[in-house]
C-alpha cells in the first residue's frame, strides 16, 4: 500500500506585497495567517537565491499558499495552480473589480478560464460541481 500524499502548501513569488495581500485576501477570500522572513542563507541553501525574503501566509480551510515578496521578476514558465471556486461568474466580477482581467481558452469544445495574479503567476480556475 502506498504512503497517503497531501498537498501542505503551494509558494509563489510576488513582485508588490500590497497587491498579493489583495489577490489573495479580496479576491480569493483568504486570512493572512502569518508573516515570516526566510534568512539570505537559508534562501541560498534551499533555492540557490542570496537574498532575505519576507514570506506572507495566506490559507483558508483547505488551501494554504506561502507568498515570497521580492524584486525578482518570475521567469516565463509552465507552472500554474488550478483553484477550484464556487461561482466562476462571481470570481470574474471579483477579479475585474481589482483590476485583474480573466481570459478565457477555447478547447475541445469547452471554455477554460485563467487569470494572471498582479506578479503574473497564473491560476487556472475551475467552477465546484
Amino acid at each position: 500500500m502506498a504512503d497517503s500524499v497531501q498537498l501542505h502548501h503551494v509558494a509563489l513569488q510576488c513582485t508588490d506585497r500590497t497587491q498579493a495581500q489583495l489577490f489573495f485576501t479580496k479576491i480569493l477570500g483568504m486570512t493572512q495567517e502569518k508573516t515570516f522572513t526566510l534568512s539570505a542563507a537559508l534562501s541560498q541553501a534551499i533555492f540557490d537565491i542570496d537574498e532575505t525574503v519576507d514570506v506572507d501566509v495566506y490559507c483558508n480551510a483547505t488551501t494554504r499558499f506561502e507568498i515570497f515578496c521580492t524584486s525578482q521578476m518570475p521567469r516565463l514558465a509552465y507552472q500554474h495552480v488550478c483553484l477550484v471556486v464556487s461561482d466562476k461568474d462571481r470570481f470574474i466580477e471579483r477579479c475585474r473589480h481589482y483590476g485583474l482581467e480573466p481570459f478565457t481558452i477555447p478547447k475541445s469544445g469547452r471554455t477554460l478560464l485563467f487569470i494572471h495574479d498582479f506578479s503574473r503567476n497564473v491560476y487556472e480556475i475551475k467552477e465546484q460541481q
